[in-house]
């Protein structure tokens, strides 16, 4: 059984080198994690794609700012898993 965790961003790069990490740390490990950069001008798409070089779950997806559902959507688009659940 496969999680997808969608993960929509929007400029909260001082944010993310905590709740990642927690996200990543859990001890169900069968996972996915789709992190959409929409649109971000705060460095946070850069701190994602880092972070996707050391984690082979990590996926990210940089869009045109076009808001949350834009991102779930695109998120959804690429979800390989049995269930999505939803953190932002």
């Amino acid at each position: 059984m496969t999680v997808s965790i969608v993960f929509p961003v929007y400029d909260k790069s001082e944010l993310l080198p905590t709740t990642l990490p927690s996200l990543l740390s859990q001890t169900y490990r069968d996972f996915e994690l789709i992190a959409v950069d929409d649109g971000s001008t705060d460095g946070s798409g850069d701190f994602l794609d880092r972070l996707a070089k050391t984690d082979a779950r990590v996926k990210v997806i940089h869009q045109p700012n076009a808001g949350v559902s834009a991102a779930r959507n695109a998120a959804l688009d690429r979800a390989s898993g049995d269930y999505i659940v939803f953190a932002d």
